[in-house]
């Protein structure tokens, strides 16, 4: 038997092995495209939430430091400067009070990908399965057999027999 006939298997097994891990395992190519379609996501969610507070930042400031905008809130809760007189139309619906966007929730999702052990189970089936394939290659050309028989050798149709001299 040669020593390294099996060495094809062992390394078509672990081939198999790094393949899986590398394409599809925890921390292959395919869980890396996943997180990255989630970090874009998070990334635009985040600019949502950072436009709107500066919205809000806007509007505070609009509030607490001028006059007039401060004056048209005060007219929408039906307050009135000293010498004004308030006129209010029967039909027409309240002031729409103003909802402010606040932003969604975003929930992560898992990563999918294949487990570890079952790479390294594929991997070991690759290998036993081409190693049983040269085992069988060898059986059907003679090279290995399951008989005890001695094997000799023949000479045109003649049986040589290797006999101990006495």
């Amino acid at each position: 038997m040669k020593t390294g006939k099996y060495l094809p298997a062992l390394l078509a097994g672990t081939l198999a092995y790094a393949l899986l891990s590398f394409f599809w395992g925890q921390n292959g190519v395919w869980a890396q495209k996943q997180l990255e379609a989630q970090k874009k996501v998070i990334s635009a969610r985040t600019q949502e939430i950072q436009n709107i507070n500066d919205d809000l930042n806007l509007e505070k400031t609009a509030i607490r430091d001028d006059a007039d905008v401060i004056a048209a809130y005060a007219r929408k809760l039906d307050y009135v400067f000293p010498g004004e007189k308030l006129v209010k139309i029967k039909g027409l619906g309240a002031a729409k009070s103003i909802m402010y966007d606040t932003g969604s929730v975003l929930k992560s999702v898992p990563v999918a990908y294949i487990s570890e052990w079952f790479c390294k189970g594929a991997g070991l089936a690759v290998g036993l399965l081409l190693a049983a394939a040269i085992f069988l290659f060898d059986v059907s050309y003679g090279v290995k057999s399951f008989s005890k028989k001695k094997r000799f050798e023949t000479i045109e149709g003649i049986p040589v027999y290797d006999v101990a001299q006495v």
